[in-house]
C-alpha cells in the first residue's frame, strides 16, 4: 500500500483535491438516491399514476445497485481505477439524463434500474482508490471523507432537488444530478491518480471472498443493523405530520437536521474505525438501539424530536466502519468486498421500511417504527458477535 499520495498521484493533484473529486460523485449519488424518495408525489402527479406505483422506480434503483455492484467490480478488477471511475460517472450521467426524459412510468423504472447499476461500483472503486493513497492507519478516515459527499447530499442536494421538484418539475432534479456527474468526471480526470490495476488481480480471486463466513457476518451487521436508520427515515415525514403535528415547512428542516447528524457521525466514525473497526461498530449499534428506542416517545414534540433525529443521523457512520473492516478480512477480494458493502446497505434500505410497514399495518402509531428500528440494531449486535466469534476462530487456525 502506498504511504503517500505522492507515490501514486500526478504532481498536480493533492490528496484534498482527489477526495473532493471522489466525494462530488458520492454527493451526486446521495442526491439521486434520496431525492427520488421525496419526489414520489410529484412524479405520480405528472405521469398520472398512483404514488404506490412510483415506488417501483425506487425499488428498481435499489435492484440495480444489488445486481450491478458485484458484477461490475469483479469483472473490472484489471481495469485502472481512474478509468473505471470515468466510465461509471459517464454511465450515471447518461442514465439520470434519460430518467429526466422518461415519457412514462415504465421507462422511468427502467432508467432508474440503469442508474443504480453503477452506484455500488462507484462507491467501492472510489473508496479503494482513496484508501490506497494513505497509510493503513488513515484509510478509514479518508474513506469516510469520500462518503461525506453522500451525507452532505442529505443537507444540500436532497433539499435542493426536492425544491426543484416542487417548483419547476421533478425532471429538473435529474438534470441537476446529470450535471453533477459530469462535473465529477471532469474533476476525477484532472485530479485523481492513475495507478495500474493490482498485480495478479482476477475475478476468481475476488469470488473467493464469498467463502468467508466472517465476511458474511460483517455484511450482516450492515444489512440488518443498518436497517434501523432507514426504518425511521422512510416514515419521518409522515411522523412529523401525524404525530408531531408540525407545519409542512418543518419537513425539509428536519431532513437537514438528520443530514447534519449524518455528516458529523460519519467523520467521527471514520476516526474511530482507524483505532478499532469492531469496537467502533459495537458502539454505533448500541448507540443506535438506544436512540431509536427513544424516538417514539420523542415524536410528540419538536423540542424533543429535533435532537433525537440529529442523533439518529449520526448512526449512518456504520458505513464508514464496515468498508475498512472488510478490506482487512478480505485482502485478496477488496473489489468484491467494496461491492458487497453497497449491496448490504441497499438491503438495509429495503429491510428497514419493510419492518416499519409491519408496525404500521399492525395498527400501531407511525412513530412506533422506532421500536422496530431499535430491534434491527439489536439484531445487528447479534451479527457483530457472530463476526467476532468467526474472527477469533480463524485466528486460532494454523496457517496453511
Amino acid at each position: 500500500m502506498n504511504t503517500s499520495i505522492t507515490n501514486s498521484a500526478t504532481p498536480k493533484a493533492g490528496l484534498v483535491w482527489v477526495v473532493i473529486a471522489l466525494a462530488l460523485g458520492t454527493f451526486a449519488l446521495g442526491t439521486t438516491e434520496f431525492a427520488s424518495m421525496t419526489m414520489v408525489p410529484y412524479i405520480a402527479e405528472n405521469l398520472g399514476v398512483g404514488v404506490e406505483h412510483v415506488s417501483y422506480a425506487i425499488s428498481a434503483y435499489a435492484l440495480g445497485v444489488v445486481v450491478g455492484s458485484p458484477i461490475i467490480m469483479v469483472m473490472t478488477v484489471r481495469v485502472r481505477r481512474r478509468k473505471l471511475l470515468l466510465i461509471l460517472t459517464a454511465a450515471m450521467a447518461i442514465a439520470n439524463g434519460l430518467s429526466a426524459l422518461s415519457p412514462s412510468l415504465g421507462w422511468l423504472v427502467f432508467f432508474r434500474f440503469l442508474s443504480g447499476l453503477s452506484h455500488g461500483a462507484y462507491f467501492g472503486t472510489a473508496m479503494l482508490l482513496a484508501a490506497s493513497l494513505v497509510p493503513s492507519t488513515m484509510k478509514a478516515r479518508v474513506m469516510s471523507q469520500v462518503f461525506l459527499g453522500l451525507t452532505i447530499a442529505t443537507i444540500a442536494g436532497v433539499p435542493l432537488a426536492t425544491w426543484m421538484g416542487q417548483n419547476i418539475g421533478w425532471r429538473w432534479s435529474f438534470v441537476m444530478v446529470t450535471l453533477l456527474f459530469i462535473m465529477a468526471a471532469i474533476m476525477i480526470y484532472v485530479f485523481a491518480p492513475n495507478p495500474p490495476a493490482k498485480e495478479g488481480a482476477s475475478p476468481l480471486k475476488e469470488l473467493e471472498t464469498l467463502k468467508s463466513r466472517e465476511v458474511w457476518y460483517t455484511l450482516g451487521i450492515a444489512a440488518i443493523g443498518g436497517g434501523g436508520l432507514f426504518c425511521v427515515y422512510t416514515y419521518l415525514s409522515e411522523t412529523l405530520r401525524q404525530v408531531t403535528h408540525a407545519p409542512a415547512a418543518w419537513i425539509p428542516i428536519m431532513m437537514v437536521i438528520f443530514g447534519l447528524g449524518s455528516t458529523i457521525g460519519n467523520l467521527i466514525s471514520g476516526w474511530a474505525a482507524d483505532k478499532s473497526t469492531m469496537k467502533a461498530a459495537l458502539f454505533i449499534l448500541i448507540f443506535s438501539a438506544i436512540v431509536l428506542a427513544i424516538y417514539p416517545s420523542a415524536a410528540g414534540s419538536l423540542i424533543t424530536l429535533v435532537p433525537v433525529v440529529f442523533l439518529i443521523g449520526c448512526s449512518i457512520g456504520l458505513a464508514a466502519i464496515i468498508q475498512p473492516r472488510l478490506m482487512d478480512i478480505a485482502p485478496e477480494g477488496q473489489a468484491m468486498a467494496g461491492a458487497l458493502v453497497q449491496c448490504a446497505f441497499n438491503l438495509a434500505n429495503a429491510i428497514g421500511p419493510w419492518a416499519g410497514s409491519l408496525v404500521i399495518t399492525a395498527g400501531f402509531s407511525i412513530a412506533d417504527t422506532g421500536y422496530a428500528a431499535s430491534f434491527l440494531s439489536v439484531c445487528g449486535l447479534v451479527m457483530w458477535w457472530l463476526a467476532m466469534r468467526e474472527g477469533k476462530k480463524k485466528a486460532l487456525q494454523p496457517e496453511r
